[in-house]
């Protein structure tokens, strides 16, 4: 109990610090409000943004357009690193892609994205799940290469047939480092999420974000990027709270 309480001080700590300092420092007319204003007149903007802009549905809709390409990328990610590991033949198909991708600035490709797919979720949602995907990939792929082959001889000899070892012996014995490059990929996509509502939407955060700036609406501005901030840093401490449980049962 104390070791949790302690992780969470560690954590909250500093931040409070920072929002402390950060209207200490407005007060004390150090920083400019025309351009960088206060906290409380960001908390303000909160507020206003809740009862007036429809700030839960522009979130909704972001947060759909993030899990769909995130949770894609993680399916298929994970499923085509086992196989690049396991098969030397699906190693020879995909590599070659993902050598050629992964040096490309994704936001880059949102363009693309938008001429192919449309200016709707799908063109955003593509968009995430490219960025998202090569992380996990890669992540999957350099562990599973990583497995003890001692034990997947250990499995051919107690009888598990080939096509199973793949997913009951590599992906558990490789699951740690492919969680921390879900992780990785769960901040790449909401990076991409906002770049891409930036780029053309009518709807979500990073619209929201736009529009408000244009506007000259600043405390507003902040208050939806602390949005964004809020739900990035939710969404990674319950994938942190999920990762731990799922190494635990691959442990046992």
């Amino acid at each position: 109990m104390m070791v949790r309480l302690a992780s969470r001080l560690h954590f909250y700590i500093p931040v409070l610090l920072a929002f402390t300092l950060w209207e200490a420092a407005s007060q004390a007319g150090l920083i400019d409000e025309s351009v960088f204003p206060s906290l409380s007149s960001v908390l303000v903007g909160f507020v206003r943004l809740l009862t007036n802009n429809n700030l839960l549905m522009h979130a909704g809709i972001s947060i759909f357009r993030q899990m769909s390409g995130f949770l894609l990328a993680a399916g298929i990610g994970i499923a085509a690193g086992i196989l690049m590991a396991t098969s030397g033949w699906a190693r020879f198909a995909i590599e070659p892609i993902i050598r050629l991708t992964y040096p490309l600035p994704k936001s880059a490709l949102i363009p693309l994205f938008i001429l192919w797919l449309g200016i709707g979720d799908a063109s955003k949602i593509g968009a995430i799940f490219l960025g998202a995907l090569l992380p996990v990939v890669l992540s999957t792929y350099n562990s599973a290469r990583g497995v003890n082959v001692a034990l997947v001889w250990s499995a051919w000899s107690l009888g598990t047939p080939r096509w199973q070892v793949p997913w009951k012996v590599v992906l558990p014995a490789a699951m740690p480092e492919i969680v921390s490059g879900l992780r990785i990929s769960l901040a790449l996509s909401f990076t991409l999420l906002v770049s891409a509502e930036f780029l053309i939407s009518q709807e979500g955060l990073g619209y929201l974000i736009s529009q408000l700036g244009e506007n000259g609406d600043y405390p507003g501005m902040f208050a939806a990027v602390l949005a964004v901030t809020v739900i990035g840093v939710a969404a990674d401490r319950s994938f942190l709270a999920l990762g731990n449980r799922v190494l635990r049962w691959t442990e046992q």
